[in-house]
């Protein structure tokens, strides 16, 4: 057996987009649709908290039933719970289009909603889907987490639900965001409010700190040294004088910033933080569909065509804009292992499925749970940086 090649040398990669001063150029090119476009917006901390924000509008209850797909996010599914209605999980095929059949075979009388993802940026047939809901009497969720930008059909993603939801932080160089919005429907929740100064504050630092990490606005770095360095003692002592009292300390940010798949309803009536609104405005929207797909046809070239691995998508659509770059591996876990020693950043989206979902729901959500690994592709990533990724990756995946 070859000896396994030592890992190349690295810089840090950002896994997720990194403010800096490149944010906020003005991007060249066309204005982009994004799910913004679809309808008026409701800006809140999260994804999560956007579908069950959904999920109320649409009057969902208790004894209702809701399909989700067999692949997804651990956090899609607490919203639904908290409703008081049941997730049903339906069949996807493996390029993860809904297997609309297996849908129409679990209607009943139960089933009020269901929610459609457009999976890593990719849009599924929506149109297509709209059409079928419309003929059941079945309301839409459009899932735009993965999909922030883009479009189907002429019109903007999440223009065909009844209503869409939105994860800005995954495309923004923001620490929390998500947006609810409806083509179809006037929003009738009550105004949000502020989440407070403390949130505030620790929204902003933490963006700001991310991008000091990654070696991005080192000026500004250099400027707020000292406050940082006050900051972070400040807190430290605050945390020492409540576990010295035997009190918690109270969460300045939802738990979904750390990636949590946690549903916390206190961030229910919460609006997003100034500094991400202000992001949304800001930051060059061409600049990030156009980076983005530059970086995944980049990795797309480099990787295609390596032993063991397949992207999941055989080429980019026009018009969409990837969250991350998706492969289908033969050997995930030894893969995915060999790239955590070498540092690289990957996702292995809904690895961790709800309880009681597994390859006799889907056959092909429980390989793709299983087989796909996802890299970073934001616009954020240094040519040098995604030089190193697909190097490593490359090398990763030799015998």
């Amino acid at each position: 057996m070859p000896n396994r090649p030592a890992p190349l040398p690295t810089p840090r990669l950002p896994m997720t987009p990194v403010l800096s001063w490149a944010s906020v150029a003005r991007g060249r090119g066309a204005r982009v649709p994004s799910i913004l476009d679809a309808g008026p917006a409701r800006l809140v901390t999260s994804g999560r908290i956007a579908i069950a924000l959904a999920l109320r509008e649409m009057g969902i209850g208790p004894g209702d039933v809701v399909l989700v797909p067999a692949w997804h996010s651990l956090s899609m599914i607490p919203p639904v719970l908290w409703r008081g209605a049941t997730p049903l999980f339906y069949k996807l095929g493996m390029d993860a289009a809904v297997d609309l059949d297996d849908v129409a075979a679990k209607l009943d009388a139960r089933v009020k909603a269901i929610m459609v993802t457009h999976y890593f940026g990719v849009p599924q047939d929506i149109a297509r889907i709209r059409a079928f809901c419309d003929a059941h009497g079945l309301l839409l969720l459009e899932d735009c987490a993965h999909c922030f930008f883009g479009e189907h059909a002429g019109r903007p993603v999440g223009s065909f639900g009844d209503y869409a939801i939105g994860s800005s932080m995954k495309f923004f160089p923001i620490f929390e965001g998500g947006c609810l919005v409806s083509a179809r429907h006037a929003l009738k929740a009550p105004p949000l409010r502020s989440a407070g100064l403390g949130f505030e504050a620790k929204i902003a630092l933490a963006s700001l700190e991310n991008s000091f990490a990654h070696g991005r606005l080192a000026p500004v770095k250099a400027m707020l040294w000292l406050p940082m360095k006050l900051k972070d003692l400040a807190w430290r002592t605050l945390k020492a004088r409540r576990a010295g009292a035997g009190a918690a300390t109270a969460a300045l940010a939802p738990s979904s910033s750390d990636s949590s798949a946690e549903f916390e309803p206190a961030w229910l009536d919460k609006r997003s933080s100034w500094f991400s609104r202000t992001m949304l405005r800001l930051v060059s929207r061409p600049r990030i569909v156009a980076q983005r797909r530059r970086n995944y046809q980049a990795l797309q070239r480099a990787l295609g065509g390596l032993p063991g691995c397949r992207p999941l998508y055989p080429a980019l659509p026009d018009g969409a804009c990837p969250w991350l770059f998706p492969m289908l591996v033969d050997e995930p876990d030894r893969l995915a292992a060999r790239l955590k020693d070498a540092a690289v950043p990957v996702v292995r989206f809904g690895q961790h499925q709800w309880p009681g979902v597994d390859a006799a729901v889907c056959p092909n959500s429980a390989a793709l749970a299983h087989g796909v690994l996802a890299f970073p592709c934001h616009q954020d990533l240094l040519p040098h940086e995604l030089a190193s990724m697909i190097a490593r990756i490359a090398q990763a995946l030799q015998p």
